[in-house]
């Protein structure tokens, strides 16, 4: 059973359309990056399947029930990118008012909470006010806090905003283990590089639509670019290059190519050496997530 499903999802607020016919199914036990540009929809879309926003039309399913269901909530954990909690309690008694509001038995929240506040890294914290973290501190809290009821789905806003690189690792970790567990994470980060090194798939929308699903090898095929450096270069020996590649840039002596297949380079490297040109690098390499991002939002502009 897929853990989130939507099927020509759509939300128009007066005549501002901000999802538009959105369609996705995300599985149990997947890290789904949710990627997009400011003002794509990704908000919205969250909202709506947290059951805060309702659509203009269209269908959702989360953990098999309408959204905002409380059957399918009680088991769905959320931390928005931006929150602001009571900053009077301490660490173990913020998530002591959330177990409350859970419904956790009291024997539970004794045994939950030291044990997520050890999970991030805040168990020497637990007395410690909140008006006294600091934001990477406030980010821990909030990633303790939505861990709490166990969830089977997690919704994280910029999980590693304002962390420094050792707690960014951190939560990779954490989120790797929360997968393993069977847990699904449903991420969303403007930090591409690590999106690319936690999530199993990520989907790309822009003006609230869906314009790439898949993993990155998927959405970058077999699909290579390759820096080339080369003397003499005629333009004939240039326009020859179409029958196995594309130019993307060209200065000169150097060009980026992309090419279908890594098999072509040999062809490439003989078509330009026996036509004269000094080869002094054919160097290919597979596309970042970045670059991917980048190329699909102005590709669908």
């Amino acid at each position: 059973m897929n853990v989130i499903e939507t099927s020509d999802l759509r939300k128009v607020y007066a005549e501002t359309v901000a999802v538009d016919g959105l369609g996705l199914a995300v599985g149990r036990g997947e890290v789904f990056g949710f990627l997009g540009p400011n003002g794509a929809g990704k908000t919205t879309t969250v909202k709506m399947l947290l059951g805060l926003v309702r659509p203009t039309s269209g269908e959702a399913r989360v953990l098999g029930y309408a959204p905002g269901d409380a059957r399918a909530m009680v088991k769905v954990g959320f931390l928005p990118e931006h929150f602001n909690f009571h900053s009077w309690l301490t660490a173990a008694g913020l998530l002591e008012v959330h177990g409350k509001l859970y419904g956790m038995p009291p024997e539970r929240r004794r045994q939950r909470i030291p044990q997520l506040l050890e999970r991030v890294g805040l168990a020497g914290d637990a007395d410690r006010r909140i008006a006294a973290f600091s934001k990477g501190m406030s980010q821990r809290i909030g990633l303790a806090q939505a861990l709490l009821n166990e969830p089977e789905l997690v919704f994280l806003d910029e999980p590693t905003s304002g962390l420094d690189p050792v707690g960014r690792s951190e939560v990779r970790d954490l989120i790797r283990e929360l997968s393993r567990e069977g847990v699904t994470v449903f991420l969303n980060s403007h930090l591409l590089s690590e999106v690319e090194v936690t999530c199993h798939r990520v989907a790309i929308i822009k003006k609230g639509k869906l314009v790439r699903i898949g993993t990155q090898e998927e959405l970058t095929g077999s699909a290579v670019e390759v820096d080339l450096r080369a003397g003499g270069l005629t333009a004939e020996l240039k326009a020859g290059l179409s029958r196995w590649a594309r130019v993307i840039e060209d200065d000169g002596q150097r060009m980026t190519l992309a090419v279908e297949d890594e098999d072509r380079l040999p062809e490439i490297a003989r078509w330009l050496t026996e036509g004269g040109a000094r080869l002094y690098a054919l160097s290919p390499r597979r596309l970042s997530l970045e670059e991917l991002f980048m190329r699909a939002i102005r590709e669908e502009s």
